[in-house]
């Protein structure tokens, strides 16, 4: 993978200077890892808030939704942007506000400094989960996500930048990589919290299928990306799903099983209320498919390193010892009402919103 493309500068070729936002942490860290030994990059810019750990890296603190960022990226050849929260909980108008507006500050930045490629991570789940999805989707496939006013709305929005920045700013090219679940060190998301609770929630009637990404996956995709490899908007995941029968046997976790009414209406309640931190409209990513290939990731010969069995097993051992209910982390004292207490609780909760809007009525 290494010294597959540099810049050809007259009769000599150049290495490339990239520059990594999100350096610090998560995904980032390990892309500028990476390509700290990739012979064809020749220096590593390293941007985030604070210093991470990565070594032989210029690191440059700054919030990539500052006006200076066009000063930072002097030079820089190509800019991986991954200084984007796609965690759970956290004030909803200052995550927005990083992952839209510090995506459109890096790309209009980027141009300014004559960047020529810039490459965005963004998540499968702007495809939808839909029960008339193919298994698997095709790479080229509409983006039927329903912006929601979470996190979803902000995928889409950075998609739309994305498709948008190279007729706005001409020489300026963007490659998205849409991951499915990613799974790994510091990675906390709706779908990995699925796995800190008690039980696991399935929909009567459904069909889920599971599929994940791991982060040592997904930086090596994002490699191929920067060095121009690949181009253009580009899925990445394990190869094929593990059927939801598949995920209790690995995990040894039972399930709770809810008639969709129930289980969306109850999403929906606690969500207005507070309690829970995803929008009922984010159910949608367990129980319906949206599975992915990496048709194009492989065909420039790329191979993941993780199956989806060892991907969850991964997955596990980071969540042990966090309980979580419906995306909702528990505190010590909270998670000791076991499974059936959970799932008690759960469908309880729905019932005393039930009972307090008739209070109000009456």
């Amino acid at each position: 993978m290494g010294g597959a493309r540099a810049v050809r500068s007259g009769r000599r070729t150049r290495k490339l200077t990239v520059a990594v936002t999100g350096a610090a942490s998560g995904v980032g860290a390990a892309l500028a890892r990476r390509l700290v030994e990739d012979q064809a990059v020749g220096k590593v810019i390293a941007i985030d808030d604070a210093r991470g750990d990565v070594t032989g890296v210029t690191w440059r603190v700054t919030d990539v939704r500052h006006p200076s960022l066009a000063s930072r990226l002097t030079g820089v050849d190509v800019v991986a942007h991954l200084a984007t929260d796609l965690g759970v909980g956290g004030d909803r108008a200052a995550r927005s506000a990083l992952n839209v507006r510090g995506t459109q500050t890096v790309l209009t930045a980027s141009a300014a400094s004559g960047v020529r490629r810039v490459v965005l991570c963004t998540s499968a789940m702007v495809y939808g989960a839909l029960p008339d999805n193919t298994v698997p989707l095709a790479e080229d496939a509409p983006l039927r996500a329903v912006p929601d006013g979470a996190l979803v709305g902000d995928l889409l929005e950075v998609e739309r930048l994305a498709r948008r920045a190279p007729v706005a700013h001409p020489g300026l090219s963007v490659t998205v990589l849409r991951p499915a679940t990613v799974v790994g060190p510091d990675i906390d998301s709706i779908l990995t919290r699925h796995f800190e609770a008690p039980r696991l929630l399935v929909v009567r009637d459904s069909k889920p299928r599971w599929q994940f990404c791991h982060v040592d996956d997904l930086a090596s995709a994002l490699q191929l990306a920067v060095l121009g490899t690949v181009e253009g908007a580009l899925t990445v995941a394990c190869e094929g799903w593990m059927e939801q029968e598949e995920v209790e046997t690995l995990t040894g976790m039972r399930r709770i099983e809810l008639p969709a009414s129930l289980a969306f209406g109850t999403a929906e309640r606690l969500h207005r209320l507070g309690v829970i931190p995803a929008p009922a409209s984010d159910l949608q990513y367990l129980v319906h498919p949206w599975v992915v290939p990496s048709t194009r990731l492989r065909a420039a010969g790329w191979v993941p390193t993780y199956d989806n069995p060892t991907a969850l097993g991964e997955l596990l051992e980071h969540v042990a010892g966090h309980h979580a209910i419906a995306a909702h982390r528990l505190g010590r004292k909270d998670a000791t009402v076991g499974a059936a207490g959970a799932a008690v609780a759960l469908v309880g909760t729905a019932a005393l919103v039930r009972r307090a809007r008739r209070k109000r009525r009456g």
